[in-house]
């Protein structure tokens, strides 16, 4: 028997909240740099998750397809942007890794798995290349002062919430379908992938409070 804990569910729309309101309390510090788009991103995740917990036992499978076709890429592809574009200013390396990530998309989608509300290919790309990222991040901040000021670092509090949820549910994602046959394995599972989860947008909402702009 599958279980999805509602505690859990609450809880996570709570921490995206925290996350959100974080940054709407620190967006006049951050409205003449790129971190205003991060607010803009919390504040589309937290309205997505809440409108489709409200509406998903009518519009399950639209619901799906969108989270497939659409929330997930964004999602993605933002962090992309962050990592490859405004931290470590390599604009070709966001296009090659977006590329990769929309051929594994597409390639998902020619498979045509038995649940298209999960793409397992896709998310396992996905979360490959933010490994890349997630090291290269690390290593620039290894090489730089940035480590020694790590409380005011803003991508050391992302780095961190990437690696806890992205990075530590590859094993779930890339077998999602396999462990999917087993209750008791994906219970498990998902109790790490939630509470991963809202570890990772708590460490969000801690870099608008310690983070500073001109640090990073």
């Amino acid at each position: 028997m599958y279980e999805q804990p509602k505690i859990l569910i609450h809880l996570l729309h709570l921490c995206e909240f925290i996350a959100l309101v974080a940054g709407i309390i620190k967006f006049k510090s951050l409205k003449n740099s790129y971190w205003k788009w991060f607010v803009v991103y919390l504040a589309y995740i937290f309205v997505y998750e809440i409108i489709s917990f409200v509406a998903k036992a009518e519009f399950k499978s639209k619901i799906g397809v969108f989270q497939s076709y659409v929330h997930i890429p964004i999602e993605y592809l933002f962090l992309f942007w962050l990592f490859a574009v405004k931290s470590l200013k390599n604009k070709a390396l966001f296009w090659w890794l977006s590329l990769l990530f929309l051929v594994s998309l597409v390639f998902d989608d020619y498979l045509k798995q038995k649940d298209y509300s999960f793409l397992s290919l896709n998310t396992t790309v996905g979360n490959l290349l933010l490994l890349v990222l997630v090291m290269s991040e690390f290593l620039k901040q290894i090489k730089s002062d940035a480590i020694l000021n790590f409380k005011e670092n803003k991508m050391f509090y992302i780095n961190v919430g990437v690696t806890f949820f992205y990075i530590g549910n590859m094993p779930f994602f890339a077998l999602y379908f396999d462990i999917l046959e087993i209750p008791k394995y994906w219970n498990s599972y998902y109790i790490y992938f939630m509470v991963s989860n809202c570890l990772m947008y708590l460490l969000f909402a801690a870099s608008f409070i310690w983070g500073k702009v001109k640090s990073y």
